[in-house]
């Protein structure tokens, strides 16, 4: 499919779709089959951008971003997006954020021209002479790309700008994507019974949270030269997708919930197989992981780590799924090494037949998830000499239901205003809301996970908290448009720690997506 702009075409169900369900009708005998709902199709793409940067103490890095696209009209696409430093020596920089993106086609040719706008939060490895500031970061960027089959590439100009920093400069950069579709029901199809040909919402099999630990080997240090010993514990979240049974793709992020290294953050990508020990349901297999990490003064170098082990996995006859994997992590330009142990419990996002026969047509239940850009306002945060000051962030939230009262929720976002540039956070938890209430509805949620980074006092980055909210949803119940306003509180977990109260604003899109 060639991608020379963001369309959106409103196909209610493929022509297999169509065919299985009038074949699902039966004769007028048969008893009245349960009525099906069927998803609409959107272009979508994956975009990667490679941009250098040099910075204002005459450091040179380079920012890799990356982007998932969804059409909201023919021209006009938005997403979530992640940049990192990943050359010279700031690893650890990492900003979390959303992009907007206008497409023009040119002439009715492969070509085509894209303008984008990323906003975003985070920031890492500086100084004085080369700061993040409160932690915003803009990036406007004009590309000109050509579409080969699926795949499309280009050549640009971005300005990556930190308002509050003196980091800004404008270089030329270079983009690849692919386009895909992005399969979602309405909201209203909520609780009734759907049908499918491809993976629904994100497109992948199952989400997982994660806690482990690892000891440091011999070499590692912090950016000042301080050895790193002791033990380093991690809490995280994936997301795996199965090309086949038994083998996997995913992305995951994690960063320090303890260790005195708080504010340490890494994104990882993976791949893995594993074999039926015993049973198909008891598996052992390897898996490789690369992507970037820093922060919280560990030195990596660049950023870039590199992981490898052994895994275990045991599909529960429930639907979980426990695993246990050990690994050996290094970055190869910085000095950081270790070992580590990590369990993880997996919940299932598709139906497991989709390893098997990827475009074969699934049934299942519709269930809503929202995508999130969210303002966290913390007030009289504490940082580590003592001072309290009011931060404001950015950040992205993801929610999906299990039923129609429960949900689960993952957070991320950095300070993007104030003097805590360079603090993040990451949260998952579980939430309970009302039903409608013309075009109204309430909730509450509790959450826990990591933060860190910025000066803030976090007693080694594990936190936890809750909050309850108001959502407005329209006058319509299909619209998918989400404003959202909560109040909470956070509180670090570790001794002597201290607790914020946390006030939020958000704006989301809502879809239905088929559960197993």
């Amino acid at each position: 499919m060639h991608l020379p702009r963001l369309s959106l075409p409103r196909v209610l169900a493929p022509s297999l779709l169509g065919l299985a369900a009038c074949a699902a009708m039966g004769s007028p005998a048969d008893p009245a089959p349960q009525r099906h709902v069927y998803p609409e199709r959107r272009e979508a793409a994956v975009e990667f951008n490679w941009t250098p940067l040099v910075m204002p103490n005459g450091d040179r890095t380079a920012l890799l971003g990356g982007t998932y696209m969804v059409a909201v009209n023919p021209d006009w696409g938005f997403g979530p997006s992640v940049y990192a430093a990943a050359q010279g020596e700031h690893g650890g920089l990492f900003t979390v954020g959303v992009t907007a993106q206008r497409r023009w086609r040119l002439f009715s040719s492969p070509w085509h021209l894209a303008a984008g706008l990323y906003a975003g939060a985070g920031g890492g490895v500086g100084s004085n002479d080369a700061s993040a500031g409160g932690g915003l970061m803009l990036r406007p960027e004009l590309s000109l790309r050509r579409a080969f089959g699926p795949i499309y590439a280009g050549v640009g100009v971005a300005h990556v700008n930190f308002p509050s920093g003196n980091v800004r400069d404008t270089q030329w950069t270079v983009v690849i994507g692919r386009s895909l579709s992005f399969l979602s029901f309405l909201p209203t199809d909520a609780g009734l019974p759907g049908r499918a040909d491809d993976r629904s919402g994100l497109r992948f099999d199952e989400f997982a949270l994660s806690a482990g630990t690892e000891n440091f080997r011999d070499g590692s240090r912090k950016r000042s030269g301080v050895p790193l010993t002791g033990r380093l514990d991690k809490a995280g979240a994936d997301l795996r997708r199965y090309v086949a049974p038994g083998r996997w793709w995913g992305l995951e992020a994690s960063g320090a919930a303890g260790g005195g290294v708080d504010g340490y953050m890494e994104i990882l990508g993976n791949a893995g197989a594993d074999w039926g020990l015993f049973s198909d349901n008891l598996r052992i297999g390897a898996q490789l992981s690369a992507g970037l990490g820093g922060g919280g003064g560990v030195d990596t170098g660049s950023g870039w780590l590199l992981r490898a082990g052994p895994t275990l996995r045991w599909i529960t006859p429930w639907g979980p799924t426990l695993r246990a994997d050990a690994s050996y992590l290094t970055a190869p330009d910085g000095h950081y090494r270790s070992e580590q142990l990590r369990l993880s419990l997996s919940l299932p996002l598709e139906n497991a037949a989709r390893a098997r026969a990827p475009y074969s047509v699934l049934s299942g239940t519709v269930r809503e998830m929202a995508w999130y850009l969210t303002t966290p306002h913390f007030h009289k945060l504490h940082f580590k000499d003592g001072s309290t000051d009011d931060v404001t962030g950015l950040g992205l939230t993801f929610n999906r239901d299990l039923d129609r009262t429960w949900y689960g929720t993952a957070q991320a976002g950095s300070a993007a205003w104030g003097k805590a540039g360079a603090f993040s956070y990451g949260l998952v938890g579980v939430g309970a809301k009302t039903r409608r209430m013309n075009g109204l509805r309430l909730g509450i949620e509790g959450l826990a996970g990591a933060a860190g980074g910025g000066g803030v006092d976090v007693r080694g980055g594990a936190i936890a908290g809750g909050e309850v909210w108001a959502q407005w949803e329209g006058l319509v119940p299909k619209d998918r448009l989400r404003l959202k306003a909560s109040i909470g509180h956070l509180q670090a977990l570790g001794d002597g720690g201290r607790g914020t109260p946390v006030a939020s604003l958000s704006v989301g899109w809502a879809f239905g997506t088929l559960t197993p």
